[in-house]
């Protein structure tokens, strides 16, 4: 029997701590390319169909996530199957919407947690949408934050983002300026790209011992760092290295004015799993970059199947799929 989550039920059982925790076991296995191959993308005239796929070392499931963009109706649609690896029978069929959000903001409050100093954090936020809220919920789950400065060009969304928070312990205050945000902070957060793609995160800003987390390129059109931020990082830390390198926007404009960044490139896992120091020095900048994954998606989705099923939430399909002999 299947069980089918919809977005509520997703909702309905998700856990920061738990994703962060189920990260922290996935991302704890050696890197190995066999697992976890890269995504594909399909483009057509009306829009594209995106495919992360992987078979995780740590659950007893593999899976993979779909996701069809149409560009004419701007829309998307996000689904996760997964199936027992022993019997290929499909377990779960979950709406991914939430699951991409959540599992984007747990990887990095796990990235924080091994990168950032085991202290309390004075938090600077560039971008104000669900991506950074989820982002501070995430963090709160695993480190006292003293302060949260939240900066976006539209005031109207600076206050949203800080009522959307207000029951934190530290209630976001909004910045002025970018700049303003990030001065002072422990941990840099960006999480917005400008309209026109000029970067929204400047290297001449950073200080010694700061921690920033980068989600919002992911795509070789966008931007968010500008070169000397990705010069100025003693150690770059990514998701999926490869990607990270060679497919996002920040990068590719970083390589194209010669700021060389191979050698100080280093895999989350490799971090996670103890092969590596993820900061070689108090003072050092620590840039994590993330282009997103299937051990992402896989992990935070196992474990909403798991609690759903535990608390029998979903909806059963019977017979909708049956595995074949060959």
């Amino acid at each position: 029997m299947t069980t089918f989550l919809t977005d509520a039920d997703v909702r309905g059982v998700f856990d920061w701590r738990g994703a962060i925790e189920a990260l922290r076991d996935a991302y704890s296995v050696p890197d190995d390319a066999a697992r976890f191959p890269a995504r594909t993308m399909a483009r057509g005239d009306f829009g594209w169909l995106r495919t992360l796929s992987g078979v995780p070392a740590n659950t007893g499931l593999m899976g993979g996530k779909l996701i069809a963009a149409s560009l004419a109706g701007r829309r998307a649609c996000y689904l996760i199957p997964l199936f027992d690896q022993r019997t290929a029978e499909l377990v779960a069929l979950l709406d991914g919407s939430s699951v991409t959000g959540f599992r984007t903001a747990a990887t990095s409050a796990l990235a924080v947690d091994v990168l950032a100093p085991s202290r309390p954090l004075r938090v600077g936020v560039v971008g104000s949408g669900f991506e950074a809220q989820h982002h501070v919920r995430a963090l709160s789950a695993i480190r006292e934050l003293t302060t949260v400065t939240v900066f976006s060009p539209n005031p109207a969304s600076r206050a949203r983002f800080a009522d959307s928070l207000a029951d934190l312990t530290t209630p976001p205050t909004a910045a002025r300026t970018a700049e303003e945000t990030v001065a002072g902070a422990d941990l840099v957060l960006c999480a917005a790209r400008s309209r026109d793609e000029t970067p929204t995160l400047r290297g001449a800003w950073l200080a010694p011992a700061m921690t920033v987390v980068s989600i919002g390129s992911t795509l070789p059109e966008q931007r968010e760092l500008d070169a000397e931020a990705i010069g100025r990082a003693d150690v770059i830390v990514a998701d999926t290295v490869d990607e990270v390198a060679h497919d996002t926007g920040d990068m590719i404009a970083a390589a194209q004015v010669g700021v060389a960044f191979a050698g100080k490139l280093i895999s989350l896992a490799s971090v996670v799993s103890g092969q590596v120091p993820g900061r070689p020095d108090p003072q050092a900048v620590v840039l994590y970059k993330s282009a997103g994954a299937a051990i992402q998606d896989l992990a935070v989705a196992a474990m909403c199947a798991r609690r759903a099923a535990e608390r029998q939430i979903g909806t059963p399909l019977t017979g909708i799929v049956t595995p074949v002999s060959k």
